[in-house]
């Protein structure tokens, strides 16, 4: 049940809109990470990039820390070997389910008893 009264929105200072901005301008670096490292949402970090190109914030005295830069990319290149282990994995469990209902079905004939001659 949410709370009684009117809602509140975080405010979020103009440094941090700029970092947030230059951040995510910087190369290799993807919006969705950058606005999921600072725990904000896609949709309002591209409002800020778009306010950025139109001159309602500037970016230009914002710092960015190699420290952050780095850890984004780490943060991208950790995603992507997640999903791609989870592709795998998934794939993996398939071909278990497929070769366990194949084995369950066949004849008790192919099962292997072999006479000796």
């Amino acid at each position: 049940m949410p709370k009684p009264g009117p809602r509140t929105t975080p405010r979020y200072s103009a440094t941090f809109k700029a970092t947030a901005v230059r951040l995510s301008q910087m190369p290799g670096v993807a919006v969705q990470d950058v606005a999921q490292s600072l725990y904000i949402h896609p949709f309002m970090l591209s409002r800020w990039r778009k306010q950025a190109r139109e001159g309602l914030i500037v970016t230009k005295g914002a710092t960015v820390n190699k420290e952050m830069l780095a850890e984004l990319k780490e943060l991208r290149r950790v995603k992507k070997a997640y999903d791609r282990l989870r592709l795998e994995h998934d794939l993996l469990k398939k071909a278990i389910a497929f070769t366990s209902e194949r084995n369950a079905t066949s004849s008790p004939s192919s099962r292997g008893k072999r006479t000796s001659r």
